[in-house]
């Protein structure tokens, strides 16, 4: 495989105007990179991304090579990449992408392994496939790796298998999926290195997965299928923030919005917010569309299905595309074809149609554009200082799943105000004193 590789490199010109529009919006990584671009806190740093090949990724890469790194991306979803976007970082900026629009597995795979071929010092994840895929061989659990690493890994000596892991200072995740997996290898004893989730910051997870999932998960559905929301039945599946995001949207937009649970808080907050809360099997009699928000497996299956209504819309906004378990609802259709650009219409016996949207995996990239820049800016600004962070401090870190430091958090909730031009009040030193003094009463 060559240094990069992408669909076409003739889409670079649109892919720049593109990536141009997007900074538009995104006034905390500019301020940033700017700093990034005098200071070079990256020097020297190999760094290897996994994420979705966007516009908004395309500025956070260009911040990054502006600090002095050596990055390489590949995609972290084969239906998210932007193949402009990944035309113009290789053109204009330099940048060895490995992402194709539509990618099978195999090729997916070979891209992680490019990445993995860089040895990076700091790794920068989307769903931890990179760093799953990193320990699996440093681990010599190379029957877990997929076979097009597996191969790569084999011919690798036993120093290098432990070079690739060793290497390694610390990473970075941006998404709630992947920090689930890296909080499941530290409590296994496996994480070999310090990780920040950067998908817990306040201001990564209240905005970019209430606000940008909310708008670009409906963005996705409406692309995908032309529908009226208003007067339907949309039943979210899984109330956390993704949920939350979506839910309040759908109702925007005029829907009747249903939500299925499995935690009792989280049930309980669906229903004083306003929204009915039922099983799923029940939600399904009655559901026009359907969203699984939840980070895990199977949550719409067989019964589901079997109870869905004729013409009943299915999609995830999840990060895998496991969500949905479409090999049940393949085997319980007599026939299937693709109907639309974006939507899979499967048959099922006794006639009743079941579309399922972008193959079930992120509708809101793979049948749109993913989350709007202003949103990215803040969720990119945790990773660009997140990684810096980690090339300060990993020395003093262990090898754990660590949060954003708060003042990384607050330090970016500050621009970003300033970004959109709004003050806020500031304590007086009196006012200081009563907060943290035990003494003053009434």
């Amino acid at each position: 495989m060559n240094n990069f590789h992408v669909k076409d490199l003739n889409l670079a010109p649109e892919g720049r105007l593109r990536i141009e529009w997007a900074a538009q919006n995104m006034p905390v990584l500019k301020l940033i990179s700017e700093r990034f671009e005098r200071e070079k806190p990256l020097a020297g740093v190999r760094l290897s991304a996994c994420l979705h090949v966007t516009t908004e990724t395309a500025n956070l890469m260009i911040t990054l090579k502006n600090g002095g790194a050596d990055v390489v991306l590949c995609a972290s979803n084969p239906l998210s990449t932007q193949d402009d976007v990944a035309a113009a970082l290789v053109a204009d900026h330099q940048i060895p992408v490995y992402a194709v629009k539509g990618e099978d597995n195999t090729t997916y795979y070979e891209h992680i392994r490019a990445a993995l071929e860089h040895y990076p010092l700091v790794t920068m994840d989307d769903g931890a496939d990179l760093v799953s895929s990193l320990h699996f061989i440093a681990l010599d659990k190379l029957a877990e790796v997929n076979p097009v690493v597996r191969e790569w890994a084999e011919k690798l000596s036993v120093d290098d298998r432990k070079r690739l892991v060793s290497g390694v200072v610390g990473g970075t995740e941006e998404t709630t999926t992947g920090v689930i997996r890296l909080k499941s290898m530290e409590m296994d004893g496996v994480l070999h290195f310090p990780v920040v989730a950067v998908n817990d910051a306040s201001t990564k997870h209240f905005f970019d997965n209430r606000y940008g999932t909310g708008q670009s998960t409906l963005d996705g559905i409406i692309r995908a299928t032309n529908r009226l929301l208003a007067g339907t039945t949309f039943v979210v599946c899984g109330y956390g923030w993704c949920g939350k995001g979506l839910a309040m949207r759908a109702r925007g937009m005029g829907a009747n919005v249903v939500v299925t649970e499995v935690d009792h808080l989280a049930a309980l907050e669906a229903v004083m917010d306003g929204f009915r809360v039922m099983p799923l099997l029940q939600a399904a009699e009655i559901g026009e569309f359907f969203c699984s928000v939840t980070g895990n497996m199977h949550v719409m299956d067989r019964q589901h299905f079997a109870a869905m209504k004729d013409g009943a819309i299915v999609s995830n906004s999840g990060h895998f595309d496991v969500e949905i378990n479409l090999d049940a609802l393949a085997e319980m259709a007599v026939s299937r074809r693709k109907i639309r650009e974006f939507v899979e219409e499967f048959t099922l016996e006794d006639g009743r149609r079941i579309n399922v949207l972008g193959e079930g995996r992120l509708v809101n990239l793979a049948a749109a554009e993913g989350h709007p820049a202003s949103v990215m800016d803040m969720s990119f600004a945790n990773q660009a200082l997140s990684a810096e962070y980690m090339v300060q401090e990993a020395k003093n870190l262990k090898a754990k799943v660590y949060s954003v430091p708060r003042e990384i958090d607050l330090r970016i909730a500050a621009l970003k105000l300033e970004g959109m031009g709004i003050e806020i009040d500031t304590l007086t030193p009196e006012q200081e004193k009563y907060l943290s003094s035990w003494e003053l009463g009434t």
